[in-house]
């Protein structure tokens, strides 16, 4: 299995010195001193990102969650951007923390965040650009690979390598996620929509664009098992894929097959649904930044087809009852009737729909299954000293990740549940400073992953969120 915490290969140990976040490693002067890196070690610097830095901290009252904001808002642009440029045009190569790999679903979701600054800053305009085209390439390259290599010639850096699949210069991780595609479709919607700058939208784009939508249609698997199988040489049954790599049986409803989830775990039943859903709302999207980036008609029609033969799949095969009465949706299912209730913190969750535009906030079925989902019904709902929250089985039983208690909090009206998600994030960080992968449920102390841009930047959209709906709350200690 690929150790997240400890995978760093490929990166030169000087380089990792200078892209840790300044502190990380070394005792501080004060009790909230920066631990961003210094000026001259950042990758990238935004007049606009730093402007909104001030502005947002300054309306947090509490000295602890505002150093929280100032040390996670910044870091993927601080420490994970290597600007370039490819044929003439930019590329950004993002990282995703400590493995020095591009994941389609971390980027995505690390630049989501500035997003909304765009169109004030040039310079963050160009990162964006070269990071969308740098998806398009690597989903050219091979769509059914989760993560990337910087060098596009270059053997992975992880123990991929030895995977049996259709492994190719460039790749560092083949596993195939729904949400990967879905991610670039999503970053790809929100910089149209903030900018309506049509550059990074060319025919390279474009072509990237069908290769995605191709790719689903494959994996709803109507004449056959498709071209995707994937197993690794592994002790744990998460890392690999049953029956000759192509996984589970199911039976052909117009679902989207999935090999791994969201965490990179192996799927039980194959029609992971927060994915499934996740495509619905990012077609969607799509078939926007078709039509207006680009007045292409004709893809935008494709998409919205393909969009409406998944929902109507979902709604006649993705529910399952609650046992209350009432149904929510299931986590995994296979067309044959079989379903599997749990919840993972990795964002597509059935708990985190509403983040990526999958569910509405106040949808009577994803209320019942978000509850669900934060209750014992949820084998990876954990309860403990420390904090409440879900993990997933990707670390193991009883960690909890950040994640989730930001999700939680961006799902919710009740002041009292934001507040103390707020508690919990400020009282498990372990005097670090930044968000974690996941942490102990009664040891804040022993956690995962010291550098982890993704969970970074979603607490401070969480601080952005309660700027915007909840101003109150930011203006009182915890």
């Amino acid at each position: 299995m690929i150790d997240r915490r400890a995978v760093m290969a490929g990166t030169a140990a000087a380089g990792i010195t200078a892209m840790l976040p300044s502190g990380a490693a070394a005792a501080t002067t004060s009790a909230f001193a920066s631990k961003r890196p210094p000026k001259a070690q950042r990758r990238f610097t935004s007049p606009a990102v730093e402007a909104e830095i001030v502005r947002v901290k300054a309306k947090i009252a509490d000295p602890e969650l505002a150093w929280l904001f100032e040390n996670c808002y910044p870091c993927t642009l601080d420490t994970t951007v290597k600007l370039g440029e490819v044929d003439g045009k930019p590329d950004a190569f993002v990282i995703t923390g400590d493995i020095n790999a591009l994941w389609l679903r971390d980027s995505s979701a690390q630049m989501q965040t500035y997003v909304h600054l765009a169109s004030k800053d040039a310079g963050l305009r160009r990162v964006f650009h070269g990071l969308i085209q740098r998806q398009a390439r690597c989903i050219l390259l091979d769509s059914y690979a989760n993560a990337y290599m910087e060098d596009p010639t270059a053997r992975s850096n992880l123990s991929a390598i030895n995977d049996k699949t259709d492994m190719k210069p460039g790749v560092a991780e083949r596993k195939w996620e729904i949400d990967s595609l879905c991610y670039t479709m999503r970053l790809a919607h929100g910089y149209w929509t903030a900018t309506h700058d049509k550059a990074p939208f060319d025919a390279l784009w474009a072509q990237g664009a069908a290769r995605a939508v191709a790719t689903f249609r494959e994996q709803q698997r109507k004449d056959g098992p498709g071209p995707y199988h994937f197993q690794r040489v592994d002790p744990s049954p998460t890392e690999t894929l049953m029956l000759r790599g192509y996984g589970a049986p199911t039976r052909k409803v117009g679902l989207i097959h999935s090999g791994f989830r969201p965490s990179d775990d192996a799927c039980v039943l194959p029609f992971l649904i927060p994915s499934n859903l996740f495509a619905v709302s990012a077609l969607k999207m799509l078939a926007q930044v078709y039509r207006e980036a680009r007045g292409d008609t004709a893809a935008a029609q494709d998409c919205l087809a393909l969009a409406t033969e998944v929902q109507a799949a979902l709604d006649a095969h993705g529910k399952m009852a609650d046992g209350k009465g009432s149904e929510v949706w299931a986590f995994e299912v296979d067309g044959f009737g079989n379903a599997i209730f749990m919840d993972d913190a990795n964002v597509p969750s059935l708990s985190g729909l509403p983040l990526i535009g999958a569910a509405d906030r106040t949808d009577p079925v994803f209320r019942r299954t978000a509850a669900l989902a934060w209750s014992s019904r949820n084998p990876y709902y954990f309860e403990g000293t420390a904090a409440k929250g879900i993990g997933g089985p990707h670390i193991g039983l009883d960690q909890i990740w950040p994640m989730s208690i930001l999700t939680h909090a961006m799902n919710s009206d009740d002041d009292a549940v934001i507040r103390q998600c707020l508690r919990w994030l400020k009282t498990t960080h372990a005097n670090t400073g930044f968000m974690h992968e996941s942490f102990d449920k009664d040891d804040p102390a022993k956690f995962t992953r010291t550098w982890f841009a993704w969970a970074n930047g979603l607490f401070g959209e969480l601080m952005l969120d309660l700027e915007r709906r909840k101003p109150a709350l930011l203006a009182e200690h915890y």
